[in-house]
């Protein structure tokens, strides 16, 4: 019974430290975190409509779309201090010795965002191909992929 409770809570004190060796541990690494995860969200609205896994819905529509253009705004913002090395952050170092590249294609999003249609469910299918394209481009050279 005793080396029970002691393999228990080795598996619990184990399962604990594979936990926080997921999280973030720089400040700035959980920022840009926040802030792609507000990517994610948004595009994950727009990108349910256009693949038929959600209704269209042009408040939602709307919405997803302001908030793309919001986050892809704050991008340089958010990513200007590369900070403490991050063993889970998924931003490359190439970022930063590049910065001029990165803000291009951040750049490329918001001026996709902004112009992206979003008043019918086939302008939403049409705009999301560009958005996601914007994506692609910048985490096919900056971000880790796993």
């Amino acid at each position: 019974m005793k080396v029970t409770k002691i393999l228990v809570a080795g598996l619990v004190v184990a399962a604990g430290m594979a936990f926080a060796e997921e999280e973030r541990t720089d400040p700035n690494a959980k920022e840009r975190e926040v802030l792609m995860e507000m990517v994610g969200k948004n595009m994950g609205v727009l990108g349910g409509m256009a693949s038929d896994k959600a209704p269209y819905d042009a408040a939602a529509a709307e919405a997803a779309k302001a908030g793309l253009i919001e986050a892809s705004a704050k991008i340089e913002e958010t990513f200007t201090t590369q900070g403490n090395p991050d063993p889970v952050s998924e931003a490359k170092p190439e970022i930063w010795s590049s910065w001029d590249d990165f803000l291009k294609k951040a750049g490329a999003l918001n001026a996709a965002a902004t112009a992206a249609d979003v008043s019918s469910l086939d302008a939403v299918k049409a705009s999301v191909g560009t958005l996601g394209g914007a994506c692609k481009d910048c985490h096919t050279t900056y971000r880790v992929q796993k």
